[in-house]
């Protein structure tokens, strides 16, 4: 077997562990990247944010004859158009305000390697025309200078943008594009591609196990939950979901309640032992309510049982007619209108304490305690002559 042969071989395997998963669509994109990886062909990689646009790149330099170069990335999207010249081409010292010392750009550093620019639609349109003659001519000048430079890189571009659409608008040269554009590879996003999210799940959790990042372990139901997210953020938003997880829940398997709402949002939100209450956790049942009341001075579980009256039946002699008497609890005495007792005429009340049979004993003792003691009188005494002596005494 050739050194080129091996090299190819563990350029494949490399790529295999870092653009992980085994479906169709990305099963695609590693054969496109093993076609074009040992050509010197300008490679454009079209994709949303978060897809893995930078580890498709770095796939095609390591499968390249350029893998012992470096790997430079730019985000063009990240610098100012009047500093990215600079950036890219390096300035001579004095060549503005600023310029202390004579700086290397990114063509220089890359050299003999591969240059990736990210987000290289957002890049301005003056820069854009330099950046073209650069890729037709293979030669450059530093800002500030007048001596040309020949460059020996690759480039590879990437955005999230619709470059037609922006050529359409004027806002990116047809001419550039056509230069980017000469083998195009679209990455899937990930809801595209959800059958691979266990084993980006698992490749996550390798990966902060080897840096002593610590481990998290999801369970079925929570990765069934996030197979049916859509994932605007696509492999970031997911990776930044494990190491969020294997903080909050480094010991205990993750169960669709502990993921956040929005990847679950039909899982009741049952905390964890110990956590903040919630509808629905029996060991978070509001405790029974008890009241005055109910029989023992307690009421049933869950609800109040409201003020109920005392009855009193006076037993008199065998064979006579009870005498019934009802009091109403201490506290309801307590919050009834003072004013309008003032105002009920003597005579009403009279009349309705003899119809209502009010027992003069009460009258006697206006202790509150008193009113929740029956009074009985013993057997064999007349009730008449009982009430004539308390009316004497």
């Amino acid at each position: 077997m050739s050194v080129r042969t091996r090299h190819l071989r563990e350029a494949s395997r490399q790529l295999a562990r870092h653009l992980v998963g085994s479906s169709a669509a990305i099963e695609s994109v590693r054969r496109l990247v093993a076609q074009v990886a040992p050509s010197e062909a300008s490679v454009l990689i079209l994709g949303e944010s978060g897809t893995g646009k930078e580890v498709i790149a770095q796939g095609i330099h390591r499968g390249s004859g350029r893998a012992e170069g470096p790997f430079v990335p730019v985000n063009c999207g990240a610098i100012p158009g009047e500093l990215l010249e600079s950036e890219l081409f390096g300035h001579e010292k004095g060549a503005f305000t600023g310029a202390i010392s004579t700086r290397q750009g990114r063509f220089e550093l890359a050299a003999g390697g591969t240059l990736f620019l990210d987000e290289i639609g957002d890049m301005p349109l003056p820069m854009q025309v330099k950046l073209l003659r650069v890729l037709q001519e293979r030669r450059f000048e530093r800002v500030g200078s007048n001596r040309t430079q020949r460059c020996d890189v690759r480039v590879i571009a990437a955005t999230h943008q619709d470059l037609e659409r922006r050529v359409e608008a004027g806002d990116f040269r047809t001419d550039l594009f056509y230069r980017l554009n000469v083998f195009p590879i679209d990455v899937p996003p990930l809801r595209e591609r959800v059958e691979d999210i266990p084993a980006l799940v698992r490749r996550f959790v390798e990966l902060m196990q080897g840096e002593g990042r610590g481990s998290v372990a999801i369970g079925d139901q929570a990765m069934a939950c996030l197979m049916t997210y859509r994932w605007p953020g696509n492999v970031r938003e997911l990776s930044n979901l494990v190491e969020r997880l294997a903080i909050l829940y480094p010991e205990a398997p993750v169960a669709a309640r502990d993921l956040p709402p929005k990847f679950a949002p039909q899982a009741p939100r049952i905390p964890r032992r110990g956590g903040p209450a919630a509808d629905g956790d029996p060991e978070q049942a509001p405790a029974p309510t008890y009241s005055a009341g109910a029989p023992g001075g307690a009421a049933s579980a869950g609800e109040s049982s409201p003020t109920r009256p005392m009855t009193e039946v006076l037993c008199a002699e065998p064979g006579a007619e009870p005498y019934t008497q009802t009091h109403t609890a201490p506290h309801t005495q307590a919050h009834t209108d003072p004013h309008t007792q003032a105002h009920t005429d003597p005579q009403t009340q009279a009349d309705s304490r003899k119809a209502s049979g009010a027992d003069l004993h009460t009258q006697a003792h206006p202790n509150p305690h008193a009113l929740l003691t029956p009074v009985l009188p013993q057997r064999g005494i007349d009730l008449k002559a009982h009430l004539a002596d308390l009316e004497r005494a």
